[in-house]
Parts: C-alpha cells; sequence; structure tokens
C-alpha cells in the first residue's frame, strides 16, 4: 500500500469517525435489536439441551449475536454513502485528490472500528450471565468478525452505489438479504434437527461456517475443522466485498 493511499485511508477515516463519538445513540440504536435477544431470548436457552454436552447455552448463543450484530452493522454501512450520494456532497469529495480507493477503504476502516467496540460491550454484558470465554479465543473470534464485517460492509458500499438516483432498492435488497442469512447461519436455534431442505440451504450460506468458526474459537476449540471452513468463507466474503467495491466506487461513482 502506497503512503499516498495510506494517507488518504485516514483522511476518510477521520472524516468518517468524527461525528461518532458524539452521537452515541446512533451505535446504541444498532445494538437494540441484539440486546433485546441476548438478555430475552437467551435464557430461555437454559434447560433446552442447546448443547449436547450439557454446557452453559451462553457459549453457544453469544457468537451467534455477535455475527447478528455483524450483519446488522455493516450490511446497512452504505447507508451513510447512499445519503452523500443522494445529496450531491459526495461529489465534492470525488474532486479532490484523494484516491477513490481510499475512499472505501476508510469508510469500512470505520465500520469494523465500531463493530469491534460494540462486540466488546456485548461480550462485557454477557459475561455476568454466564459466557465464558477463552481469552485467545476472543482475541481470534473478533478478528474472524473483523473479516467479515469488511466483507459485508463492502457488499453494502456496492448496493449503495447501485440504488442510485432512487434508494429504494438499498432498503428492499438489504432486508431480503440480512433475514435469510441470519434465519439460515443458526444464530438463534440449532439446525441439525430442522428438515433436510434447511440443512442444505444453511449448507449454501457462508454465514453458517462463520458462525460455527465463531463459536468453536470462543470455546477455545482452534484446531477444529469449523474454525477452517469458517476462515476461509469469511476471507472470501472480505476479498469479494472489498474488490467489488472498490471497483464500484472507481466506476461508479
Amino acid at each position: 500500500m502506497s503512503p499516498t493511499l495510506v494517507r488518504d485511508t485516514v483522511t476518510v477515516f477521520s472524516r468518517e469517525f468524527a461525528p461518532v463519538p458524539r452521537e452515541p445513540v446512533g451505535l446504541l440504536f444498532t445494538m437494540v435489536q441484539p440486546l433485546i435477544f441476548l438478555f430475552l431470548f437467551g435464557p430461555t436457552l437454559s434447560g433446552t439441551g442447546v448443547l449436547g454436552d450439557g454446557g452453559s447455552p451462553w457459549q453457544w448463543f453469544v457468537p451467534g449475536i455477535l455475527i447478528m450484530m455483524c450483519l446488522y452493522g455493516p450490511m446497512a454501512a452504505g447507508y451513510s454513502l447512499l445519503i452523500e450520494l443522494l445529496g450531491g456532497s459526495l461529489e465534492r469529495m470525488l474532486v479532490t485528490p484523494l484516491s477513490r480507493t481510499a475512499m472505501l477503504v476508510g469508510r469500512t476502516a470505520k465500520e469494523f472500528v465500531i463493530l469491534l467496540a460494540q462486540a466488546v460491550l456485548i461480550i462485557g454484558l454477557a459475561i455476568p450471565l454466564g459466557f465464558r470465554p477463552s481469552p485467545q479465543g476472543v482475541l481470534a473470534g473478533l478478528a474472524l468478525l473483523t473479516v467479515l464485517g469488511v466483507g459485508l460492509g463492502g457488499f453494502s458500499f456496492v448496493l449503495a452505489i447501485a440504488s442510485r438516483p432512487g434508494g429504494t432498492m438499498f432498503y428492499v435488497v438489504t432486508q431480503l438479504v440480512m433475514f435469510p442469512l441470519m434465519l439460515l447461519s443458526g444464530l438463534l436455534l440449532p439446525l441439525d434437527t430442522g428438515p433436510s431442505w434447511l440443512r442444505t440451504a444453511a449448507a449454501l450460506n457462508p454465514v453458517f461456517y462463520v458462525v460455527e468458526a465463531e463459536r468453536a474459537l470462543f470455546a477455545g476449540r482452534f484446531a477444529e475443522p469449523p474454525v477452517l471452513y469458517g476462515v476461509l468463507c469469511a476471507c472470501a466474503v472480505a476479498a469479494a466485498g472489498l474488490a467489488l467495491g472498490i471497483r464500484a466506487m472507481r466506476r461508479g461513482v
């Protein structure tokens, strides 16, 4: 990465991140649904045998909540870009010497910094409830979460650019994609006992493998096959999201 691209990326990141500390309500709003599931749905898993070995359901449930937060946050990241596109403010940036690649990378960096902060908060709130993650697993799980979030953010920016001039397509596609990804990933309930067609559909969902990897990592089981599959899927999503996002930013704006 050239020094100019690094400088431009830092510039864009600083511009995007500056309003965040002044608007903490916006950060909390994106966490409302994950928090509701954490405190109201999570306790109902006790005694359901969601873990075959009889372990705490929080070990199974909290990693899924983190992925849910990843879906709700980075997947909506393109909203701010869409607002700038529709309002014309982005055009003023495009006439500057800033790299268009940096415009995307800087925005993506801002999203995963926010995602990490929210994930740490969720983990902190879950520990008093009985969540006991592996310290090394937390670091590895957060890294994997960041990789997935970067990819989803890139796809969100692509969708925002493609949604011009009305922007309606952004909201429609986001909702149509988000819920199947969430429900077919086993975030809230295990899919092992579901019908065969449901398990087949889940096997085609890359988020399913990332969820399984997160659960293994937070439990400290680093050498299990789900970790490898999850890492490969998260890296593939990140690579595709960034590549398509940079291409759309260069050609489509």
